[in-house]
């Protein structure tokens, strides 16, 4: 490449200004001659070219905000016409950079300065860098043009070999601002305005990418958009086309949310609570996922029966009748609901049905063993009232937001259980059963039972506020029953906002009642059989209740006399029996076996568990009701050397416990209860419980032990009759137990005759029944002595030989 070069040379021209606009050399442009500067100029220059030779020259100086720019650019005057617009203009090419100088006077009114050329100079050849340069531009140059769909440009580009001129022909770019321009105007280095010219294109370029991408962007959104609306248009019109075919009106349309909620029958509070969410609803784009959940909000809530209410039937006596008709015994209950149907009644007639804002409901918390029928008489309270019944198990509930329900920002969330009862149940009023609610479990993802609290509140539960509606709801005419088998498992704040109803179990008569007028019904119509086919007398029924089964309820009882049919029926159908049958007590044993729980009483006396000294019988309390538990002492031999008290049956601490304080008492007092104590201290006591596996607790045993013991050592049995339960302290006073009544059924159920309970516990016999209480000889005892004396049979064995 040949050098550039231009000598400095000096000039006198007219300045042609330039507002806002910028010529470089090399290029042609049209300018307009109305206005007076530039025609001012044209007409210097061309009077100015009439004396000498050559065409009109001017100074095309760039001016910004009236500052004249310190570089212009020789021109020469091509022609003067008219522009395509018809005004009077002339055409300029630009040949060099001129330095401006000072001013000077001349011919016309134009501006006259002196000034010379700037000369550029480029090594010959090309370094490596500048050739790169120049390819680069050339490079980004035609990509522009490409974009922009100048072709013709794209060659003449190419063309250019000069440096400068490469540079200078940036000016043609549209893009760059006048302040750039002028940049590259005054920098007077070829590569230097080349490199400059290419900085700007290149931004240029990288800009243009950027908007390109958000153009495209936007407008896929915006023909998704279009293409959505099509559609939804097109689905409108085919629903239109639809309705009018099966001859249904507009309004039918289930998305009018705001017409469904402005047509409900909804409170308040809750009504502008649903308009607002319409109102969100219908500004939300189709694409939100807000809109979703917003319609699942909208159906949960309409689908609430907020002012629908059972009316409760007041008649009490035919409450009570069905009541009796569905259950036997549970006399506590049906007294409870009687109560407060009454009271419901006298405050309705009064009109004091709502006092501040709250109703009557109840929360009542029925505790008893499993098999009492806590479940089923949830249902015949809700049959007696009138109402309508739902049933939430809480089994193994551990999350909280099953209670309270879950936040909506939560993907698939739900009202809680409550609010779920009362939709299911249609009313505001049902009752509802939470069932197994000891069996309520607390991880990292909440306490349930905590949540409960205020739903069983009645002062709180009228403004209920489930995580999910987040509007109040109304749970105060709801009667909440809970069940549970073990009342240490309830928190003790939950159960204080409930009324405790015990059910202990049932006698052997209310069995005998039960499974004549409920089990073998139920049971031979799920067999296949008419009522008369089958026949159970009661003294069969008293026998499975007695010595097949031991237990508080009556689950298995029902499974006894289920499998006593079925063989019968199968017989049947195999011809081995003829229909109708009877069975009596006798007749058990061919079809479902030998009896499993045989009293003591009733066995050998050889082979009783109290047929040797050390063996006293006791009365426990556990998840399946009342039981009979027996207590075994033996003493080590002095020479094993195994002294102190050794303990074992699964015992918890106040078991162990009360092992000691037996043990010790004993051995305070064994001088006046002439027992022989003085070698205790020489040998090992081990006292056991049998049913090792079964884990036990609790003070009651105390007297129990005491009486094992005193009975190890004197060598007299214990009587096979008696069994016993109280709390024994060191100084031998018998203490307060619970669970009075469950032990006395026990008791009962294994064929006990005497029962010795703390004198403190005896206000609890009012709550047994009367036919236990004339079947059992109940002693009410203060002291061990007393105990000792009636359970202890005559000596047998001399003490000291005993000892």
């Amino acid at each position: 490449m040949a050098s550039e070069s231009m000598a400095s040379v000096p000039l006198t021209l007219p300045v042609l200004p330039l507002d806002d606009e910028v010529v470089l050399p090399g290029m042609v442009v049209p300018l307009d001659l109305s206005d007076t500067d530039v025609r001012a100029a044209v007409e210097a220059a061309q009077a100015a070219a009439r004396t000498g030779t050559g065409k009109p020259r001017v100074l095309l100086v760039p001016r910004v905000d009236g500052t004249y720019a310190a570089t212009g650019v020789l021109g020469i005057v091509e022609q003067v016409g008219r522009l395509s617009d018809g005004d009077p203009g002339a055409l300029i090419r630009g040949l060099g950079r001129v330095r401006i100088g000072a001013g000077t006077t001349g011919p016309g009114a134009a501006l006259w300065v002196e000034g010379s050329t700037v000369e550029e100079t480029l090594p010959d050849p090309l370094p490596g860098a500048v050739t790169e340069l120049v390819k680069e531009y050339k490079a980004l140059a035609t990509s522009w043009l490409k974009k922009r769909g100048a072709w013709q440009v794209v060659d003449r580009v190419q063309q250019i070999d000069g440096v400068g001129a490469l540079a200078d022909n940036s000016g043609y770019s549209p893009f760059l601002s006048v302040e750039q321009k002028v940049e590259l105007l005054e920098t007077a280095d070829p590569v230097a305005r080349l490199k400059l010219a290419t900085a700007q294109l290149r931004e240029h370029l990288a800009e243009q990418e950027v908007a390109e991408t958000i153009a495209k962007d936007v407008q896929e959104g915006v023909d998704k958009q279009q293409r959505e609306f099509l559609l939804r248009r097109q689905l409108e019109a085919v629903r239109k086309e639809l309705r009018e075919l099966n001859g249904e009106s507009e309004g039918d349309e289930s998305d009018d949310y705001r017409a469904r909620v402005e047509a409900a029958d909804l409170p308040g509070k809750v009504r502008e609570a649903a308009l607002k969410e319409v109102e969100k609803l219908e500004r939300a784009s189709d694409q939100s996922p807000e809109g979703s959940w917003i319609r699942t909000w909208l159906d949960t809530v309409l689908e609430l029966p907020w002012n629908e209410r059972t009316e409760d039937e007041y008649d009490i006596r035919g409450a009570r009748a069905v009541l009796d008709a569905e259950h036997a015994g549970l006399d506590d209950v049906k007294e409870r609901i009687t109560e407060y149907l009454a009271v419901r009644k006298r405050r309705s007639d009064r009109g004091l049905g709502v006092v501040g804002g709250r109703r009557g409901g109840a929360v009542l918390a029925l505790v008893g063993p499993p098999g009492v029928g806590k479940t089923s008489i949830a249902e015949s309270v809700a049959h007696a009232m009138g109402r309508k019944f739902v049933r939430v198990a809480l089994g193994g509930v551990r999350d909280e937001a099953e209670i309270r329900g879950h936040r909506r920002t939560y993907v698939g969330a739900l009202p809680g259980r409550i609010v779920r009862a009362v939709k299911e149940a249609g009313s505001m009023n049902p009752v509802v059963l939470l069932d197994e609610i000891d069996k309520v479990g607390s991880d990292f993802r909440g306490d349930p039972a905590a949540a409960l609290l205020e739903v069983l509140d009645p002062a709180q539960n009228h403004t209920f506020r489930d995580h999910y509606l987040e509007v109040e709801l109304d749970l105060s005419d709801v009667v909440f029953l809970a069940t549970a088998n073990v009342l240490e498992a309830i928190p003790e704040a939950l159960l204080d906002r409930m009324e405790l109803v015990r059910l202990d179990g049932y006698t052997e008569d209310e069995k005998v009642v039960i499974a004549r007028d409920h089990l073998l019904p139920r049971q031979l119509e799920r067999a296949g059989l008419e009522p008369g086919e089958v026949v159970l007398e009661e003294a069969a029924l008293r026998k499975l209740a007695g010595e097949y089964t031991r237990e508080a309820g009556v689950r298995t009882l029902e499974r006894s006399i289920a499998r006593l049919l079925r063989k019968i029926a199968a017989q049947h159908e195999l011809g081995d029996r003829e229909l109708p049958f009877t069975v009596g007590p006798d007749g058990l044993r061919e079809f479902i076996g030998r009896p499993h729980h045989v009293p003591e009483s009733a066995q050998d006396p050889a082979e009783r568990r109290t047929a040797v000294p050390g063996v006293a019988t006791g009365l426990a309390v556990t998840g399946a009701g009342g039981d009979v538990l027996f207590v075994e002492a033996s003493l080590a031999d002095p020479e094993t050397g195994a002294a102190g008290l050794t303990l074992t049956g699964q015992l918890g601490d106040v078991m162990k416990e009360s092992a000691q304080i037996a043990l010790s008492f004993l051995r305070s007092h064994g001088a006046e209860l002439e027992l022989p104590v003085t070698g205790l201290k020489d040998r090992g006591v081990h006292i056991h419980f049998p049913a090792g596996a079964v884990p036990k607790d609790g003070p009651s045993a105390g007297i129990t032990m005491t009486t094992a013991l005193a009975s190890l050592l004197s060598g007299r049995l214990v009587r096979t009759d008696v069994a016993m339960t109280g709390e024994v302290s060191l100084t031998g006073r018998v203490l307060p137990i619970g669970g009075v009544k469950q032990k006395l059924l026990a008791a009962h159920r294994a064929g006990i005759t005497t029962v010795v309970i703390p004198k403190r516990n005896e206000a609890d016999l009012d709550d047994v029944p009367a036919e236990i209480l004339e079947k059992l000889e109940v002693h009410p005892v203060t002291d061990v002595r007393q105990v000792l004396e009636i359970a202890l049979a005559p000596a047998v064995v001399p003490v000291e030989v005993a000892a």
